[in-house]
């Protein structure tokens, strides 16, 4: 047993408050545990430079930490400048978002997926990741219902997990406390099909084998197939099933 009183393939408990921002398009107060992380997904009627004329659109996220997110107040990250771990979180969601999108489906518009992080007990990307997914899901719902789009272009389910070795043991989805600690830290997305989309793993105290990066993978599929589990639940009002081309 962890400290927290859950075994070691055991995540935390994992809910969504659904809509949460009256304006946007879609959006989500996604909690996993003691992490509470507010997503919305705003619809932008260009693309960038790169992609004029494709007939493709796009999706990408931005991330942030409040500045009471953590025990001390962090301060505002200054115009224009977010640090390099910020960077690459936020990289790493529109990347995830985009492996299971028909970007021509979509036509020449943009989504911006928004993970502000409201209080941190690890695993904050992931959760982003997760509760972006069904964000994004109701914002191309709001295209389809707006005449912008005739087909729903989400061809399959997303969500993301931590992963570690603590204390000699890998154990599913880590909070502060464990992260601080591990020996091994990994952050793994994959999709309903159980395709990883990201792996995430990195030696905190060392160098790790192959025995143990598949004990990760699987424990972290584990976990990815209750979160979209719970996907499901939440998303089934909505008139498509994810996966299957439906014209309107």
């Amino acid at each position: 047993m962890r400290e927290d009183g859950r075994k070691f393939d055991q995540i935390r408990p994992f809910s969504v408050i659904r809509p949460f921002n009256k304006y946007a398009e879609g959006s989500v107060l996604v909690s996993l545990g003691e992490t509470k992380v507010i997503v919305t997904a705003s619809v932008e009627e260009s693309v960038p430079p790169f992609l004029r004329g494709s007939n493709k659109g796009w999706v990408t996220a931005e991330y942030s930490m409040l500045p009471r997110a953590t025990h001390t107040r962090n301060l505002r990250p200054e115009l224009g400048k977010i640090k390099g771990r910020t960077y690459e979180i936020q990289r790493m969601i529109g990347r995830s978002l985009r492996s299971i999108v028909d970007l021509e489906s979509l036509g020449e518009r943009t989504i911006w997926i928004d993970c502000d992080v409201m209080q941190a007990d690890g695993g904050t990307r992931t959760a982003s990741i997760t509760g972006a997914f069904i964000a994004l899901c109701d914002a191309c719902h709001w295209l389809i219902k707006k005449n912008k789009i005739e087909q729903f272009p989400i061809i399959d389910y997303l969500a993301a997990i931590s992963v570690g070795l603590v204390e000699k043991e890998v154990v599913l989805d880590l909070n502060s406390q464990e992260d601080m600690i591990a020996a091994i830290d990994a952050n793994i997305v994959m999709t309903g099909n159980g395709e990883f989309v990201e792996i995430q793993a990195t030696g905190e105290q060392g160098p790790f084998s192959e025995v143990v990066l598949n004990k990760i993978l699987t424990l972290a599929k584990k976990g990815i197939e209750q979160l979209i589990k719970e996907q499901k639940k939440i998303l089934r009002d909505l008139p498509y099933e994810i996966g299957i081309s439906h014209q309107k």
